[in-house]
């Protein structure tokens, strides 16, 4: 079951460079452990979300493209 989501952002089909540094202004804005349920469609988003969240230290907490749920780390 998908955790209880505090943002949505529907990102469409964005690729990897647009879309990681409006992800990054977004998780930004939210508080520490609260959830962004990001909506991408691209192809290669199904390994750039992942591969972004262990870079970042965010924590994907569930995906099922184009759908993933995304845990802001804490401080």
């Amino acid at each position: 079951m998908p955790p209880e989501v505090q943002d949505e952002w529907n990102a469409g089909d964005l690729g990897c460079g647009d879309l990681l540094l409006p992800l990054r202004g977004r998780m930004r804005q939210m508080s520490p452990g609260q959830v962004l349920l990001l909506t991408a469609s691209d192809a290669s988003a199904p390994q750039d979300i992942p591969a972004w969240c262990a870079l970042t230290g965010h924590r994907l907490e569930g995906m099922s493209h184009p759908c993933y749920w995304i845990r802001r780390r804490a401080e």
